[in-house]
């Protein structure tokens, strides 16, 4: 499998949690279609800034290694083919057929319909070319069909068409190139029967093997199967899909390797669709959705893109997933159950605006979910940017970060949870240019980790807890700044300080002669009340703050360096304290510039 490496932000973490190891325990509760020779290597989010990373879809294979698990059926080398059909398609005539010993296929001219009635498995070889064909199955028991260097365009409906409900393997022979591509109208389809994708199955749909395949759907789905849809190490497959969804698994769609690129423009498509859940093992899938919303009259709401839609789970254990949304109220990934990030790394952006009316409302976010949001490692990048509902992590119930890395960009809150949001390890950056760096809707805990919260101007703040809710500090290394500051409950278990500051410049924080830590203040966009918690304060001594300082050496994630001398600046002397009086968005009245007030 492969291993994406951020060698930047692995020494990084080494150095920071070195520096600021403390308690760490929980008290208190590519943007258009790609063409060739234009691959945008997918590794640039490790490289860049979450303000200014890109996103293109991208056919660059992946170097992947296939381990066969023998328990587990989707792997086509654990099944074994009693017979095994040629079909070749034709330009300038009909298709024709060999090792059809029972007689199983007719055909009429380019049109290719199985009708397999005994016992045994097939497997169904495809090549060649037709621009007005089809290749129909029906079948009882499990097949695979190798795409073999195909090209079927069926203008009046599907170009593969899978009626058997048994587990299906696609198996892309290696090394060749396969498109398939269905009409503007379903003229073929049948009152009976289900035809819901240019490639479309009743049952599973296991791709495998180490070819290409394109599919240009115009009418309906890309790829859709009525059971689940699982891609292997591997496969390279590309869905541009200008009317439905891109792919879509009823029961689930699972990723287990493989380059997955979605391109979908229809009105409210969603890349990736499922009713149950989907699961990110390995491989990259990118996915670019451009479609306006549309009113959903079941839920008497509007409805947008979207990159990713489950009702069930999202499960990222490893791999990578890059989103680009431009529509209106276009999301990355939207979870009606609860989103797990274990690892792998994420990137998402969405430019589109906010759609409301008395109608209802739909908004863009980079990663929203109606249930619990964990994330436990990983790598992930949010950009927001298109205005008032634009957020980056957004959890209609609780939102926990226990470790990885999280960088968000945002015009609106760039970290939102409905109900309490706990920090306990990791690495967050949480940037709003219009509203809270940080803002949950019920208390706030931050028991570790180094968090960089910053919210625009008053009365947002970088952090802020819900009206007759708390914030605790217990741990960890954190930095607010914004136009208020959230009040800190005095039962934290960790000390800081708080002062008014300047804006674009560097504040360092000694401790008699020794550098703890420096930060640069934003340029613009955000306030000046400013929050320092670390585990070296200890409540009721006194540290050194100097403004406007020079900082030399050291270790920086985004504007926060440690292991790092400061000299120079302005100096005032400032009282660590558990509690932090609350000012202006924050909670609470203003207070003095000692004993942790503001």
């Amino acid at each position: 499998m492969k291993t994406v490496r951020f060698y930047p932000v692995l020494l990084l973490a080494a150095l920071l949690f070195a520096a600021c190891s403390g308690d760490d325990s929980t008290g208190n509760g590519g943007y258009e279609s790609e063409t060739a020779g234009t691959d945008v290597l997918s590794d640039v989010i490790s490289n860049s800034d979450v303000a200014s990373f890109s996103i293109s879809l991208n056919k660059q294979a992946l170097s992947e290694t296939l381990v066969v698990d023998a328990d587990d059926d989707d792997y086509v080398e654990n099944t074994t083919f009693d017979k095994t059909v040629y079909i070749t398609f034709s330009t300038s005539g009909s298709a024709t057929v060999e090792g059809d010993d029972e007689g199983y296929v007719s055909i009429s001219g380019n049109d290719v319909v199985v009708n397999n009635t005994g016992s045994a498995n097939y497997l169904y070889v495809l090549s060649g070319t037709t621009s007005d064909g089809f290749f129909k199955l029906y079948s009882s028991k499990k097949q695979g069909i190798r795409l073999d260097g195909v090209n079927i365009t069926n203008p009046d409906g599907a170009a593969l068409n899978n009626q058997s409900k048994k587990r299906t393997f696609i198996i892309l022979a290696d090394g060749t190139q396969n498109y398939l591509k269905d009409g503007t109208s379903y003229a073929d389809a049948v009152d009976t029967e289900d035809m819901k994708a240019c490639l479309f199955s009743e049952g599973q749909l296991v791709f495998s093997g180490a070819g290409y395949l394109e599919v240009d759907a115009n009418c309906k789905a890309g790829i859709r199967s009525d059971d689940y849809v699982r891609f292997m190490p591997g496969v390279n497959v590309w869905v541009d899909s200008s009317a439905g969804n891109g792919i879509r698994g009823n029961d689930a769609v699972t990723v287990t390797g493989g380059v997955i690129n979605v391109n979908v423009t229809g009105t409210a498509s969603k890349g990736i669709s499922t009713d149950g859940d989907f699961t990110l093992d390995g491989g990259r899938t990118t996915i670019t959705t451009s479609g306006t919303y549309e009113y959903d009259e079941d839920d008497q709401d509007y409805s947008a893109c979207a990159g990713v839609k489950a009702d069930g789970n999202i499960v990222i254990n490893d791999g990578e997933i890059y989103v680009k949304s431009t529509g209106i109220g276009g999301k990355g990934l939207n979870c009606d159950t609860e989103i797990a990030i274990n690892g792998g790394t994420i990137g998402v952006i969405t430019t589109g605006s906010r759609k409301k009316d008395n109608s209802g409302s739909v908004s863009p976010k980079g990663i929203k979910c109606d249930g619990n949001i964990t994330i436990s490692g990983g790598h992930i990048k949010v950009r927001c940017t298109g205005g008032e509902g634009s957020e980056g992590i957004e959890s209609k119930a609780l939102l926990t970060i226990e470790g990885g890395t999280v960088e968000c960009y945002c015009y609106d809150d760039a970290l939102n949870s409905a109900s309490h949001l706990t920090i306990s390890g990791g690495y967050v950056y949480a940037r709003a240019t219009n509203n809270d760096g940080i803002d949950a809707n019920g208390n706030l805990y931050i028991n570790g980790g180094v968090v960089i919260a910053e919210g625009s101007g008053a009365p947002e703040c970088g952090l802020d807890a819900a009206e007759n809710y708390k914030a605790y500090i217990n741990g960890g290394t954190v930095v607010a700044i914004g136009g208020g500051l959230q009040a800190i409950d005095s039962s934290s278990k960790q000390a800081s300080i708080a002062l008014t500051t300047q804006l674009g410049t560097n504040i360092g924080l000694l401790s008699g002669t020794t550098t703890l830590l420096a930060y640069r203040t934003p340029s613009s966009q955000t306030g000046t009340a400013l929050m320092i918690s670390s585990p070296a304060l200890k409540s009721g001594s006194s540290y050194t703050v100097s403004t406007g300082c020079s900082v030399s050496g050291g270790s920086t994630f985004y504007s926060l360096t440690t292991g790092c001398t400061v000299s120079g600046g302005s100096t005032a002397s400032y009282t660590a304290s558990t509690a932090v009086s609350g000012s202006m968005g924050g909670g609470g009245g203003p207070g003095g510039p000692g004993g942790g007030g503001w």
